[in-house]
């Protein structure tokens, strides 16, 4: 079963380390099939500060794909504290600081074009 809220997707996404992606990506695709923002109407409690950035400046990006307001609560979540490079690969770097959305760029999140892109 797919988590249904963003406190329990995180604590998948925490549950399943090294392998987050997983759980991270089930909410995208769930949340892209129901555009059911009404679930995500209430922030979760903060104590992962990577995890926490991620899906508000995801949360964000498919409201924003969908033409949807995001929940005003979002942009209280504050930018993770060190730059990530979520693909973890140093030649990427540079090719994330251009591709990255501002959704997560402002949040110190940078990731590739693709990130978000499913087949």
């Amino acid at each position: 079963m797919n988590p249904t809220t963003l406190e329990q997707t995180k604590r998948a996404m925490i549950e399943q380390e090294p392998h987050w992606y997983v759980a991270f990506m089930d909410f995208v695709d769930e949340f892209r099939r129901t555009r059911d923002v009404a679930r995500f109407a209430e922030p979760w409690p903060l104590d992962h500060p990577r995890y926490d950035a991620l899906l508000a400046s995801t949360l964000e990006y498919l409201c924003d794909e969908a033409g949807i307001e995001p929940p005003a609560w979002s942009w209280e979540i504050p930018a993770c504290p060190d730059p990530w490079f979520v693909a973890g690969v140093e030649n990427l770097k540079a090719l994330a600081l251009v591709q990255s959305p501002a959704h997560f760029r402002r949040r110190k999140i940078f990731v590739l074009e693709n990130f978000l892109a499913r087949v």
